[in-house]
């Protein structure tokens, strides 16, 4: 008896150690609770803040689960009483959570096809043995199709393509490391500026979408947005080359031997199937889709056609797909929209954001610019500490009770939840090079500053004189 309560007490102190962020979070969840609401605030929108103030230091201190982070979010819209249950379970289901859903299911189906070894094929074939040449290929094709396929998914198939060309080269890592940082932040750093360019790009644009029709502040079609988002996308990349070229040269200019080695590794695998054809102009067809019929079927409803075909045409079984896509990430997004439109309703995003013009407004006088570097700057730091969609949920509320126009302060919000350069943390991509092994923590900043400064310049200045000519 006495050794089973040492090993209870044992237990129970080990897991308050490792748990002391998750306690801290709600003593001071506690404490805010029983703080009177600001008179200019209601009881919901206060209570709401409290819940936005719990999700954020269980988001950063990785204390749980993001899922579970997702799960407490509902629980307490509904135990703080600022919704009823089904009124919660009706903000939590929309379109863009269908969106989501088909999205990263039509990601699993085109990577069990294969079609990731045709794209190393492709880039090499497309860029020759020059290393400045496949540094400007990995930046261009990860941008372009992480801005249509998630770059999370992007980044996966992008990796084992700089990995094989890094052991090739030499198995010294000492003597690639340079050009590793060159190749894997080419990859990251591409997919992270290419989700900006559609919709189905990342999420956050979704949410960001979904909170502008919420709010009935306007709709913006699959086409309006590229229309917006895909110039500074392409003039981006040429920029990014530019500064990682700089900042990583290697001593390896040429890659001879290494892209031999891939051609032969990648040509082993045969010619193109009728399925992988097939689940190409399936994609196509979804691409399409959104494009055009988007304003009346849906984002959503047209990525759950894509799935339903590349299901119906036996291109992929429903255990892979249930297997493979991460449900978590669905559940993130659900509860983060749920949250965003309680910040509206109860009033807490116009409160936040007249207290952060209040306390801005004697720094900036112009109020479009004002309002401006509210919406950019302050969701590219943001980002780079919470996931983009994270960072979207909470701010996109608040930047869109700014007051000026709502679809321009929207879209530079979401484009700058893509400023994800400076840490480990800030992205799937920047997590998945970093899994190599082959880049430091302190290797981020190197360029990482460089792009953040490079971004926001090229968003004010496209947002200034290019966007006012669309609104």
């Amino acid at each position: 008896m006495l050794g089973f309560s040492h090993s209870f007490y044992s237990n129970f102190l080990f897991w308050i150690t490792r748990k002391r962020w998750l306690i801290f979070t709600f003593v001071i969840s506690l404490l805010l609770f029983y703080i009177p609401s600001p008179t200019t605030l209601t009881p919901e929108g206060h209570r709401t803040l409290i819940i936005v103030v719990i999700a954020l230091i269980l988001i950063i201190g990785e204390v749980i689960p993001l899922p579970a982070v997702a799960i407490l979010i509902l629980i307490l819209e509904v135990i703080f009483g600022i919704d009823t249950p089904n009124g919660v379970a009706a903000s939590f289901m929309s379109d863009a959570v269908f969106f989501i859903m088909g999205s990263l299911m039509l990601a699993v189906a085109i990577v069990s096809q294969g079609l990731d070894k045709r794209l190393a094929l492709g880039i090499i074939r497309m860029t020759g043995n020059k290393t400045w040449r496949i540094v400007f290929g990995f930046v261009a094709i990860s941008a372009i199709l992480s801005s249509f396929i998630g770059e999370h998914t992007v980044a996966a198939m992008m990796l084992p393509v700089a990995l094989t060309l890094i052991r090739n080269t030499s198995k010294d890592q000492k003597t690639v490391h340079r050009l590793a940082m060159l190749l894997l932040f080419s990859i990251a750093y591409g997919c992270a500026m290419g989700s900006i360019g559609t919709p189905s790009g990342g999420g956050r644009n979704v949410i960001m979408i979904g909170y502008i029709s919420e709010f009935e502040l306007g709709n913006i079609s699959y086409l309006k947005w590229m229309k917006y988002a895909y110039p500074m996308l392409i003039l981006e990349i040429p920029l990014a080359v530019i500064i990682l070229w700089s900042t990583f040269r290697p001593e390896q200019t040429i890659l001879d031997s290494a892209v031999r080695k891939l051609k032969v590794d990648v040509t082993k695998t045969g010619k193109m199937t009728g399925n992988q054809i097939l689940a190409i102009a399936i994609f196509i067809a979804v691409f399409f889709g959104w494009v055009f019929l988007s304003p009346v079927l849906g984002l959503g409803i047209i990525a759950l056609i894509g799935v339903f075909l590349y299901l119906s045409f036996g291109l992929i079984e429903w255990k892979d797909i249930n297997r493979n896509t991460n449900w978590g990430v669905i559940i993130l997004f659900g509860a983060a929209i749920s949250l965003g439109i309680q910040m509206k309703e109860t009033g807490a995003a116009e409160w936040v954001a007249n207290l952060a013009i209040t306390g801005l407004g004697s720094v900036v006088q112009n109020v479009d610019v004002l309002h401006w570097f509210i919406s950019v700057f302050l969701t590219g730091v943001l980002t780079n500490f919470l996931s983009n969609a994270a960072t979207v949920a909470v701010l996109g509320p608040i930047i869109l009770d700014l007051g000026g126009n709502p679809i321009i302060l929207g879209i530079s919000a979401s484009i700058a939840s893509a400023f994800s350069y400076l840490t480990i943390v800030a992205s799937p991509t920047c997590m998945i090079i970093h899994s190599s092994g082959l880049v430091k923590s302190s290797d981020y900043l190197k360029a990482g500053w460089k792009l953040f400064v490079m971004s926001l310049l090229v968003l004010f200045i496209i947002s200034r004189f290019y966007w006012v000519l669309l609104s």
